[in-house]
C-alpha cells in the first residue's frame, strides 16, 4: 500500500462529514451550548446596528468584513492543524465557530474601530480586547465545553488578537488613502 490518493482522502473525508452530522443531530442539536451559540450569532449584530455611526456605516462594515474574513482563515489553519477544535458547533460540517468569526469578533472590533479612530488608543483598545478575549472568553468557552485547546495556549492568542486588528486598519487606510487620490 502507498500514499493515500485524492480519492482515498475523499471517502475519509465524505465518511467524517456523514459521522459530524450524525454526531451533530444526536448530541448538539438544540443544546444549551447550541442556543448559546446561536444568540452569539445573532445578538451582536443587533447591538451593532444600534451602535454603529451609520455616517461611516460602510468604512466600519468593510473593516470587519476584511477582518472576519481574515479570522475565519486563522480559525480553519489552527483547526486544520489541530491547535484547538470545538466540541459543539452551530452547524457541524464546517471547522470553524461561526458565531465567534462571523459575529462577536467582528463587531467587537468593528466597535473597536468606531470609537478609537487614532492608534494608539486603538492599539490600547485591541490590547484590552485581547486580554479579555484570551483570559475570560476562551476559558469559559473551554468550561462550557465549546472550545478546546489541544496543541494552543490562552497566551498565544494575545497578540494575534491584536496584530489582526492593526493589520486590517492599516490595510484599509492605505485602500482609503489611494480611493482619495
Amino acid at each position: 500500500m502507498g500514499y493515500p490518493t485524492k480519492e482515498d482522502i475523499n471517502k475519509v473525508d465524505n465518511l467524517l462529514t456523514d459521522m459530524r452530522l450524525e454526531n451533530f443531530v444526536h448530541e448538539d442539536f438544540l443544546t444549551p451550548q447550541w442556543w448559546f451559540l446561536l444568540s452569539l450569532l445573532v445578538l451582536p449584530w443587533i447591538v451593532w446596528w444600534f451602535l454603529v455611526d451609520k455616517s461611516r456605516i460602510k468604512q466600519i462594515w468593510l473593516f470587519g468584513v476584511l477582518l472576519s474574513i481574515l479570522i475565519i482563515y486563522l480559525d480553519d489553519i489552527g483547526s486544520e492543524l489541530d491547535l484547538w477544535n470545538y466540541p459543539i458547533k452551530l452547524v457541524n460540517i464546517v471547522p470553524r465557530l461561526n458565531p465567534i468569526d462571523i459575529s462577536v469578533l467582528p463587531v467587537m472590533h468593528m466597535l473597536i474601530y468606531q470609537y478609537f479612530t487614532r492608534w494608539k488608543p486603538f492599539i490600547a483598545a485591541n490590547l484590552i480586547m485581547s486580554l479579555f478575549n484570551s483570559y475570560i472568553a476562551e476559558p469559559f468557552f473551554v468550561k462550557i465545553n465549546i472550545y478546546e485547546l489541544t496543541n494552543w495556549e490562552y497566551s498565544y492568542s494575545v497578540p494575534i488578537y491584536i496584530l489582526k486588528a492593526i493589520l486590517i486598519k492599516a490595510l484599509l487606510e492605505k485602500v482609503l488613502q489611494k480611493s482619495k487620490r
